[in-house]
């Protein structure tokens, strides 16, 4: 049985189906010594390549796995940076045969809740625009805000790339010029949310997700830490873009051994990271 080429790669994990489109258009992919063209359909059988990279399709797609990462500021969305900068992927569970694919970005500025799978078509259907998966921003705004404001934001502004609109807006704290808002989009383009509020002439000083359609980011992972995803709320994501549900894939004592390491290796992380106590402070708790 055949599929095109990005769909069963992106199945089997290798990277986003849109992404994979754009690998294919520059020429990265091979299918039995053959470049890849769009369009192009093969089996698990064949031999497929990635920038000469053997991928193992036999078993694509038979099961899953999800993370939820609580992602700091200062980390950019992306495999590997030029500048040397610190990457959402640095610190992720190594897989075996699959590759982590984050589902929507957040940009350097920006902090909160990111998503990755192994399977990329899950990852496709929660970023294109016809599966309405809604997303929320806790954001502080320095500026005036009054009620038309709001209301414009809401009805849409007409940005360079189009019209924008959050689909709501309510206020959550603060006073004076610095006043705090949790915002909902329908999409995902970039700095959105900045662009929408800076329209108004207003500036958003932070920036954070808190939500991606039914996944809430849950207070018990501290910055820059990640837990995974149990069946039962890989079932939720799947059920809420329509797919069929997959099993979470189950790991083999050594691997298992290996996911408890990595995840100690975050507290030490948080530890490492936390202020050191002064002597004075230490002595006044004595």
């Amino acid at each position: 049985m055949t599929e095109r080429v990005q769909k069963l790669l992106a199945v089997a994990g290798v990277a986003s189906r849109r992404e994979l489109e754009r690998w294919i258009a520059e020429g990265r992919i091979t299918v039995n010594g053959v470049t890849a063209k769009l369009g192009d359909k093969a089996s698990p059988e064949d031999d497929i390549r990635v920038d000469g990279r053997k991928i193992k399709t036999e078993e694509a797609g038979q099961s899953t796995r999800v993370l939820v990462y609580n992602k700091p500021l200062g980390e950019v969305c992306t495999r590997s940076d030029p500048e040397g900068r610190p990457t959402v992927f640095d610190h992720l569970p190594k897989t075996k045969g699959e590759r982590w694919v984050n589902i929507g970005r957040l940009d350097i500025n920006t902090s909160g809740l990111l998503l990755f799978t192994t399977d990329g078509e899950l990852a496709n259907r929660l970023m294109h625009p016809s599966s309405n998966v809604d997303r929320e921003y806790a954001v502080r705004v320095r500026g005036d805000v009054d009620e038309e404001m709001i209301e414009r934001l809401k009805k849409g502004v007409e940005l360079e790339d189009g019209l924008a609109r959050f689909t709501d807006i309510q206020f959550f704290d603060g006073e004076g010029q610095n006043k705090w808002f949790h915002v909902v989009l329908m999409e995902g383009r970039n700095r959105e949310v900045r662009r929408l509020w800076e329209s108004q002439g207003v500036t958003v000083s932070r920036l954070k997700r808190v939500r991606y359609g039914c996944v809430f980011l849950p207070a018990r992972i501290p910055v820059g830490t990640w837990i995974e995803m149990n069946q039962k709320e890989a079932n939720d994501l799947y059920d809420m873009v329509q797919l069929a549900r997959k099993p979470v894939k189950r790991k083999s004592v050594k691997e298992k051994e290996g996911f408890i390491r990595q995840a100690m290796r975050q507290k030490v992380r948080q530890e490492a990271g936390k202020p050191a106590k002064s002597k004075a402070a230490k002595k006044n708790k004595k």
